[in-house]
């Protein structure tokens, strides 16, 4: 028989901190785009257009990562909401191309400034260098599950 020895981490799990750090990081942000009017997928989306203004539908939702399906139920809200128009591409009729309207661009703007805020607090009392060993712990975790 073989003695198993189970030894307790004297360091809590990388994976662990790091989904509830996410988990923590991405709860704090979808409730700064609420107070601002918005949500997650409002901003994606406003994010998608100002990159890629009159995207078709697909575009978006690939951008997005999400089905088109998905992508409609958003666009549908947004549109009653006032914040985007859709169309015809006229070179390709089976295509909808989606547009800002002036409502949309003030959300974007509003969106931007809670997101811009939003990251300006989770750098709060880092320094440069401190960013920098971020960024490469970061990059060195993705190495290391990538491999």
């Amino acid at each position: 028989m073989y003695d198993v020895v189970v030894q307790t981490p004297t360091r809590a799990p990388i994976g662990l901190l790091l989904a509830n750090t996410a988990k923590a990081v991405s709860r704090a942000f979808d409730a700064a785009l609420a107070d601002a009017g918005g949500s997650r997928p409002v901003w994606l989306t406003l994010l998608a257009l100002k990159s890629r203004p009159q995207a078709s539908q697909r575009e978006i939702a690939d951008s997005m990562g999400i089905q088109g399906a998905t992508l409609t139920h958003h666009l549908n809200a947004m549109e009653k909401d006032g914040l985007i128009t859709r169309g015809r591409d006229p070179e390709n009729r089976r295509v909808h191309q989606v547009r800002l309207t002036a409502k949309g661009e003030a959300m974007f703007q509003q969106l931007a400034d809670a997101a811009r805020a939003h990251d300006e607090r989770l750098r709060a009392g880092f320094g440069d260098e401190e960013l920098d060993t971020l960024e490469r712990i970061f990059s060195r975790l993705r190495t290391n599950i990538n491999d």
